[in-house]
């Protein structure tokens, strides 16, 4: 690991994480000497990456990043390949569909459909969502043992609700269940009021590569078998343009 690389890395995501902070607040989060993260900060702001507020001493990212985020986007083929499918999947369900793929422990929305009924929506490209507490999460890491077993090794996990699962070997009984129904579920368990149903997309190379799912407001929970049955068809003709031999693959692992 370069550390330099490390640290620039690290500052980007803490900024990522809150938006916009002083030198000083960002030394304490990465506990690092104030010289140090002032040495990283302006070289992140002669290439974008980091700008100073005007009038402040507080900074946050800059409009490179954006840049890096749309060539991202671009460039993935999940992305494209699952346009047409979340469109369809938002007007067979009347529900808002998510794309996602798995961070080291947070699935990150490439693909938000809005709910078709037409109403004002905010856009959810490139939000980041705890992974074990979505069913984008879940449908991924079902597949994923390694990143699995990573996720849990550090003890409970991240409560963001009363309903988070936060034991990691209920977690883990939770993926047996995602495995056996190949849909993974989510009740309020990162947003009150939201729930979910997601379900694993799969490559060529018979691995997970991201997932796809309805956003179901609570009132409408549970949806009927119509919206599960929908969600995986979703991900299976998704799997099938990426090359996958079949759907579930299962785990190597």
């Amino acid at each position: 690991m370069i550390q330099s690389v490390d640290r620039a890395i690290r500052v980007l995501e803490v900024l990522q994480a809150e938006r916009h902070l002083s030198l000083s607040e960002i030394s304490a989060r990465l506990e690092l000497a104030p010289s140090t993260v002032h040495g990283i900060i302006k070289t992140l702001q002669t290439r974008g990456l980091v700008l100073q507020e005007q009038g402040s001493a507080r900074y946050r990212l800059g409009p490179a990043v954006l840049k890096l985020g749309n060539v991202y986007l671009d460039t993935l083929e999940l992305r494209s390949r699952s346009l047409t499918w979340a469109a369809e999947l938002a007007r067979t369900t009347g529900h808002a569909v998510r794309t996602a793929v798995l961070l080291p422990d947070e699935v990150m929305i490439v693909h938000h459909e809005p709910r078709p009924d037409g109403s004002r929506q905010m856009p959810e490209v490139g939000i980041v969502i705890p992974a074990h507490a979505s069913a984008l999460g879940k449908a991924i890491l079902a597949y994923a043992p390694d990143q699995a077993r990573a996720l849990m090794a550090g003890g409970p996990l991240r409560s963001m609700t009363r309903d988070t699962v936060t034991d990691p070997a209920e977690f883990r009984e939770r993926l047996d269940r995602v495995r056996a129904d190949t849909l993974a579920t989510e009740q309020e368990e990162a947003v009150i009021g939201e729930c979910g149903l997601a379900a694993p997309i799969f490559d060529g190379y018979r691995t997970v590569v991201g997932a796809i799912g309805v956003v179901v407001p609570m009132p409408e929970w549970p949806p009927g078998e119509a919206v599960a049955g929908a969600v995986r068809e979703a991900a299976r003709r998704i799997s099938r343009e990426l090359g996958a031999a079949g759907w579930p693959i299962p785990p190597a692992g």
